[in-house]
């Protein structure tokens, strides 16, 4: 089931991207940027049209598994199972392999793709839930986190977002989705704003003063006039999706995760 998962997403965006990418098209107002959102769209209908990849990069395997604490997993490791599946999915759909088992001496390939990041959680039921976000470098390279005091409050968090997209010009190939995680530990945060991006684009937070900040970033983002592709225009971002977590009275961190335009994502439960 994950290797069909793995040569699924990297075919197909979700439609909800699509539906953002559609939307972002009506009220775009640089002509370069919807040409750029026109070649997006069209790309994705190829891809699914003639099964070639939505882009060459076709990411980092990053695994969410979310498991009932009423079911009991038999037959061997889980992990194992995991990472078996993204080796059958890359090799038979004929993926990019891009990962490199030595991060900082002779980055030999491993020629499969694995192993994966996996991020398990335990919750209450039972079922699995997999989650498979093929993780594009351009954008993932583009992640920063800053631990501010909390002194610096909403306006420290605005600023550190906002300036984090700008940096990144367009590195993480925008339009793209902005996951920001508030709180916790420095990790906790760097966490949340992955896990932000698997919310459907553009659906708020179900908190109202986190949804209000998401909105106001948005907003500041798009008017910073980087644009589709970087070309310029009024679509920088999809969406911004902000997960909170309580953090110690010390500490106010926060995490910033990009995802490129091809916001690939697939979900199985069993």
């Amino acid at each position: 089931m994950l290797s069909n998962m793995c040569v699924r997403a990297n075919l197909r965006l979700p439609a909800d991207v699509l539906r953002a990418l559609k939307s972002a098209r009506k009220t775009e107002k640089s002509k370069t940027g919807l040409t750029v959102l026109d070649a997006i769209i069209q790309n994705s209908v190829l891809a699914g049209r003639e099964s070639i990849p939505l882009c060459q990069d076709t990411g980092f395997a990053v695994v969410f598994l979310e498991i009932g604490q009423d079911i009991r997993i038999t037959g061997g490791d889980l992990y194992n199972a995991v990472n078996n599946g993204i080796r059958k999915g890359y090799l038979k759909g004929y993926l990019r392999k891009s990962v490199v088992g030595k991060p900082f001496s002779n980055r030999k390939n491993t020629g499969d793709n694995t192993p994966a990041v996996i991020h398990a959680n335990i919750v209450p039921g039972n079922r699995l839930k997999i989650t498979l976000l093929p993780k594009g470098g351009g954008a993932e390279n583009m992640s920063r986190l800053k631990m501010l005091t909390p002194a610096m409050g909403r306006k420290g968090i605005e600023d550190f977002v906002v300036e984090t997209v700008k940096r990144a010009g367009s590195n993480p190939c925008p339009p793209v989705i902005v996951g920001v995680g508030i709180g916790g530990t420095s990790d906790k945060a760097m966490l949340l704003a992955k896990k932000a991006l698997l919310r459907k684009t553009g659906k708020p937070s179900g908190d109202r003063e986190t949804a209000k900040l998401e909105k106001a970033l948005l907003s500041k983002i798009n008017a910073l006039g980087t644009g589709p592709a970087g070309f310029g225009g009024t679509t920088t971002a999809l969406a911004v999706h902000v997960e909170t977590f309580p953090c110690h009275i010390a500490s106010l961190p926060v995490a910033v995760n990009l995802q490129c335009h091809s916001a690939r994502r697939v979900e199985a439960t069993l």
